[in-house]
């Protein structure tokens, strides 16, 4: 079952607002768990990443504080 999108946008608020107002073309995030608890909400955060003409890159485990 897909979450709506008004519920997707209050859960992950701040990863909406960091491709609003972010100019660089590659988003940076420390933990995986930034963009989706499951299947539907990952789906949905990299949809929206490749809609804001966006780049992902995770901070690999190794290097995570």
């Amino acid at each position: 079952m897909v979450a709506p999108a008004s519920s997707h946008q209050q859960k992950f608020a701040g990863f909406i607002r960091l491709l609003a107002e972010t100019p660089e073309e590659v988003v940076l995030i420390s933990h995986p768990q930034v963009i989706g608890d499951n299947y539907e909400e990952i789906v949905e955060s990299l949809n929206r990443l490749a809609d804001a003409g966006k780049h992902l890159t995770i901070v690999p485990r190794k290097e995570r504080s």
